[in-house]
């Protein structure tokens, strides 16, 4: 039973700490664009470019 004296305050400490932090990263634009990321990796430009050969070669 003494025990709850020290778990609750600790658990509502932890549940603000979260809750800062979650309002923190929303505010700093963690959430901003969830897409543009994975579809980066996807659209990737490396690919090198078609080089002409010689004057008649067109594709």
């Amino acid at each position: 039973m003494e025990s709850l004296f020290l778990l609750i305050p600790l658990s509502l400490i932890l549940v603000g700490l979260l809750a800062w932090i979650l309002h923190w990263s929303i505010k700093s634009g963690q959430f901003d664009d969830l897409d543009g990321p994975g579809e980066s990796i996807l659209m990737d430009d490396d690919a090198p470019s078609h080089q002409k050969v010689s004057e008649h070669s067109q594709q």
